[in-house]
């Protein structure tokens, strides 16, 4: 019996109302898409308050688009042509210096009017059109950057429908889907807002409904109370895995509720499904015990006991677009009605619940009791209800296939899809309910068409961005579907491609906006795109510290101060954004559009002859995994779970470094353990693996916290080390010396997605003219180093002094920099001591000139106590007034690099960032996994390849001044990843170092074929 949660159900949200969105026309339609190609670039929103808005048959739309921070233009559909104009005239004189009109072909249009306009605060380009038909003016203006979204817009205006085309816009791929909705949500007004939410919360677009639910929330006199804003909250950060963050914001939620039924029973509901999110059906089916005020009294709009508050009221008389435009219309939905709903969505629920647990008989009784509930409100035509009966639907139907009805489950899997269909056409809840049909389809016999249908959905998604992370599940059957075509090689390509839609760590984003970056092709072009992506940054962190301000109840006239701060910063970073991105369009390479699926065909070509690439994917508890040559690709279902690799990846880290008693001790490396994990990773393509001169390795899961350099390759060596453990009677065993590890033989690389590894690989190297710059080394603080800390730090999280007392020797540094001195005596330096500060590094305007930097310093990964954000930070020295003697994550973000490696020869730098510690740094996307920490962030800075470490690197044996002493010795041309190999097998081979834990930490993350000397470089002339 089949009784995992399908993926679909995380889809589930709230309520909220209206029928149908119809295609057509747009008139009736609060937004629309502007261009049909790929992505949705830009869109057109509704405009209730404008100053070109008169009378009530005066139309406007605002224009946003991706990576835009604000909206980039108008459409209007007024009366009077003439007056019209004249008005609108007058309103754009105010921003903008024009020229005279002249006349234009717009397609579809013929002659139109066009003014070519310069902002006054700005050197950007604005530009207006105008076309007068039948007493009605239609136009279009904005900045000049976005023309192709303007005469789109326009021309669907016109036709009152939309038109196909190509949006042709800068975009640097630093935004998200969540940022766009951000500004999307600007534009609308409380209620619209509101409704706009909840549609794509129901749509399964968790991230942009979160934005469009704050923008709600942000307005005081809102439709949402602070405890339906805060439960919603939390229903999101659920639906995209952040569970603690969830549980947060549920309690805060409980503790605001005051009593009114209505969000009682949606936070009820909404803790249910946080919890069938985390895979717990009897915790669910608990929450669901729990009593909720009694239901509101239809007739007079109040419960028997709770009295519904002012805001509350509002909502429940705003939530359809009949209620927006008549108030005290008899079609909007009342209290009862409301409340009605959901409970029949608990009851749902629990059917859901009992379906995990195997009660079928119970969970078909409590669907069809839901689904009877639900239709008898306004006869089931409510959006939200068609929705809640799709998912209703999809339950029942697994049951009827789990009980082998399988015309009923048929029937019931396409009556589901249909509804989603019809309500909400082109959303992820969608594509969910259609591939659980497809997989219902391959588990019947029926694969071509089940495969048809999974190719379908599969290539319908050229943005991956905005997927929910269950998303991954409802592939898995296609995957399996495609596997056994055992060596076909458009299966091979296809799984391949399916596999890219499932979510990767937030590195890879950062070095696909560096690789784009890189890719300019001017230095103005180059300028532009970073001054962009910095400005990005910078806005999002004034919004998050101007959410956290304005959060306060009685904030202090200071606090105040700092709220009027923060929005001017947040308005000034958005109008210099807006502004970068328009000036960024006149560079066609800028304005390409890039899918972030590439096909298996285009790895392949960047592959070079003895390379491999090995892509893992876990699905739930199953691990895939694809391996691409030059000349070819295999797939396989690998014979071990995700859970018992999470348990091999840390049971070898226990043997590795681990802390007990707060001192960090390494035992007897597992060797028998290593090879079962490589058995269980690489067996399927161990011819492949042996013929590899380079392996280019993605991980995935656990193995995103373990190099795969230490796995052992043959039985012998486990036999070798069993001998070698007999003879050792009791004592420790240290010499790992023969045994045939992965690393030895062949190099490796680490990337974090296909599309970010080729495309840092076609960039062009660093244009730096400095060969070295070394950092590290920090002074100890004297005597009333206390002072040192700034005194708005919160002292409970500040680290011990004593954390600087200790400082790593400068001597691999200054053995590097011997090396290098030779190729280029002028631009090899070594910063150490006093100099070596945190406030000196971010005031450096020279970084981007250094080739390869390297820190020799103490990292600093975890947090001092539990209320304290965790923040991977470089120990520094301290240097005076701002300084905290750390370089976080966010302060190397803001960094200006230009470099081809950053070594950090430092404590787990291959570690994670905490949520928190990202989105200071202006990141709404990653963190929480390995790899998304100080390696993200050097990226951030301009780093191509990042040399990391996965545990405390060793002091001991002199092992870590070894490892660098020999990567810095190859010859010129020699590969990074090569150099470091060959340094590590001089580890390898000595007793003393021969376990793991000395040559092993280190990983290199990007393009491991980067040279770390050029091959070019000689010996420059004394």
């Amino acid at each position: 019996m089949r009784t995992k949660l399908i993926a679909a159900l995380a889809a589930l949200t709230s309520i909220g109302a209206g029928g149908a969105a119809p295609a057509a026309p747009l008139s009736v339609l609060d937004s629309f898409r502007i261009g049909n190609s790929g992505t949705v670039y830009c869109s057109a929103q509704n405009l209730s308050v404008d100053k070109a808005l008169i009378g009530m048959f005066d139309t406007g739309y605002s224009i946003t688009c991706r990576d835009a921070a604000l909206p980039v233009g108008k459409i209007y559909k007024l009366r009077g042509g003439s007056d019209a104009a004249a008005r609108l005239e007058t309103i754009r004189t105010a921003t903008a210096d024009c020229t005279a009109p002249r006349q234009a072909d717009v397609p579809n249009l013929g002659q139109v009017t066009v003014v070519d306009c310069k902002l006054k605060d700005a050197d950007v380009g604005y530009r207006a059109y105008h076309l007068a038909r039948a007493g009605q003016l239609y136009a279009a203006e904005g900045l000049a950057g976005y023309d192709s979204a303007l005469q789109l817009g326009l021309r669907s205006v016109v036709g009152d429908a939309p038109v196909k085309g190509e949006v042709s816009i800068a975009t640097t791929g630093a935004g998200d889907p969540a940022a766009f909705a951000r500004v999307q949500a600007g534009t609308l007004d409380p209620t619209r807002a509101l409704a706009e939410a909840y549609r794509r919360n129901n749509a399964g677009s968790y991230a942009e409904a979160a934005e469009f639910f704050a923008a709600v929330t942000s307005l005081g006199e809102g439709p949402l109370s602070h405890a339906e804003a805060l439960a919603n909250e939390a229903l999101q950060k659920s639906n995209l895995g952040r569970y603690s963050e969830a549980d947060s914001l549920f309690a805060r939620a409980a503790e605001q509720l005051a009593g009114d039924p209505l969000v009682a029973r949606q936070l009820r509901n909404y803790r249910a499904m946080h919890q069938l999110n985390r895979g717990n059906a009897d915790a669910a089916l608990q929450e669901l015990d729990k009593p909720v005020p009694k239901a509101p009294n239809e007739s007079t709009g109040v419960a028997t006991g709770p009295v519904i508050s002012a805001v509350v009221s509002k909502r429940l008389n705003s939530q359809t677009r009949l209620g927006e435009q008549l108030a005290g219309s008899p079609d909007e939905l009342g209290p009862a009605e409301k409340a009605e709903i959901l409970d029949g969505q608990a009851l749902q629920l629990r059917g859901t619940s009992l379906r995990v647990k195997g009660d079928l008989a119970q969970a078909s009784a409590a669907l069809r009791s839901a689904d009877s509930k639900l239709q008898a409100v306004r006869e089931g035509r409510v959006a939200s209800v068609m929705w809640m009966r799709a998912q209703i639907l999809g339950d029942l139907a697994a049951i009827a296939e789990d009980q082998m009805n399988m015309a009923d489950a048929d029937r019931l899997y396409r009556e589901g899809v249909a509804l989603l269909e019809a309500n909400y056409p082109g959303s992820a809840a969608l594509l969910s309910s259609r591939a659980r049909l497809a997989g219902y389809l391959a588990r019947t016999g029926q694969s071509a068409t089940a495969e048809a249908m999974f190719r379908e959905i599969v290539h319908s998604q050229p943005d991956t961005s905005n997927l929910p992370p269950s998303f991954t599940n409802v592939l898995r059957p296609y995957v399996d579907l495609l596997l056994a075509k055992t060596g076909d090689p458009a299966a091979t390509a296809e799984i391949f491609a399916a596999t890219q839609l499932m979510v990767r760590p937030g590195l890879a984003q950062t070095q696909a906006v560096l690789a784009r970056e890189l890719s300019g092709g001017t230095d103005e072009a180059s300028r532009l795109f970073r001054q962009s992506v910095t400005l990005t940054r910078q806005a999002e962190r004034a919004r998050i510290e101007l959410a956290r301000v304005s959060e306060i109840a009685d904030p202090t006239p200071e606090q105040q101060a700092r709220a009027r701060m923060f929005r001017a910063a947040l308005n000034q970073s958005q109008k210099e954004q807006l502004a970068t991105q328009s000036a960024l369009a006149s560079f066609p390479r800028y304005r390409a559009v890039s899918d972030e699926v590439i096909p298996l065909a285009d790895l392949q070509k960047i592959l070079r002859p003895g390379e491999a690439y090995y892509r893992m994917t876990t699905v739930g508890d199953d691990v895939y995994a694809l391996l691409v040559t030059p000349a070819g690709a295999r797939a396989a279902k690998l014979g071990v779970t995700a859970a018992q690799l999470a348990d091999e990846v840390s049971s070898l880290r226990e043997t590795i470094s681990a802390v007990e008693n707060g001192k960090r001790v390494t035992y007897e490396f597992d060797v028998g353990l290593s090879h079962t994990m490589y058995a269980q990773l690489f067996g399927p393509f161990d011819v492949e693996i042996a013929a590899a001169r380079h392996l280019i390795f993605e991980p995935d899961g656990a193995m995103l916290r373990l190099p795969p350099n230490l796995l052992v390759v043959d039985q012998a060596s486990v036999d070798l080390n069993q001998r070698r453990i007999d003879a050792s009677g009791d004592k420790a065993l240290i010499d790992f010396r023969g045994i045939a590890w992965l690393g030895r033989d062949r190099d490796i690389s680490t990337a974090v997605s296909p599309r970010s590894f080729a495309q840092l690989r076609k960039a062009p190297p660093s244009a730096g003219s400095k060969e070295y710059l070394g950092l590290g080394q920090n002074s100890v603080p004297l005597g009333g180093a206390a002072a040192l800390v700034p005194a708005a730090a919160d002292r409970d999280c500040t680290l011990s002094i004593g954390t600087w007392e200790n400082p790593i020797s400068a001597k691999e540094l200054q053995v590097a920099s011997t090396i290098l001195q030779p190729y280029d005596p002028s631009g090899v330096q070594v910063v150490t001591g006093d100099e070596f500060t945190d406030t000196a590094l971010e005031n450096r305007s020279d970084l981007d000139q250094y080739r390869i930097i390297h820190f020799a310093t103490h990292g600093v990964v975890t947090s001092r106590a539990a209320k304290c954000p965790a923040q991977p930070a470089l120990l520094t020295s301290f240097g005076g007034s701002g300084s905290d003697g750390l370089l976080t994550f966010k302060e190397v973000f803001d960094l200006r690099l230009d470099a081809d490696v950053i070594i950090l020869s430092a404590c787990d730098t291959a570690s994670q960032a905490s949520a928190a510690a990202t989105q200071q740094a202006g990141l709404a996307t990653g963190g929480d996994v390995a790899l998304d920490g100080l390696v993200r962030a050097f990226v951030g800075a301009g780093g191509r390849l990042v040399i990391a470490s996965h545990w405390p690197i060793p002091d001991n044996y002199d092992a870590t001044q070894r490892l660098m002493t020999g990567l810095f010795s190859a010859p010129p041309g020699t590969p990074t990843v090569t150099a470091l190999r060959m340094s590590q097998r001089q580890l390898m081979d000595d007793v003393n170092t021969s376990h793991p834990f000395y040559w092993s930490a280190f990983a290199a993350v990007g393009d491991g074929e980067i040279p770390l000397i050029r091959k070019n470089q000689q010996i420059a002339a004394k």
